[in-house]
């Protein structure tokens, strides 16, 4: 994933890992250049390679 599509991951937002779907939902908590920590409710706080991995944003 580029640069320029990690910038909508902010804190706060939610997220799917589709190649992870028992994690369940996951919350934004940091975004530092394409390293990601999200909190994932079945697995706790994971730091996630933005540029291996795609998150998927929750919108509703």
């Amino acid at each position: 994933m580029s640069s320029d599509l990690l910038d909508i991951f902010e804190p706060g937002m939610f997220v799917t890992n589709p190649s992870e779907p028992d994690w369940g939902l996951g919350q934004v908590q940091s975004r530092i250049g394409h390293r990601i920590t999200v909190n994932f409710e079945q697995i706790g706080k994971v730091v996630i390679d933005g540029r291996l991995v795609s998150l998927v944003p929750v919108w509703e």
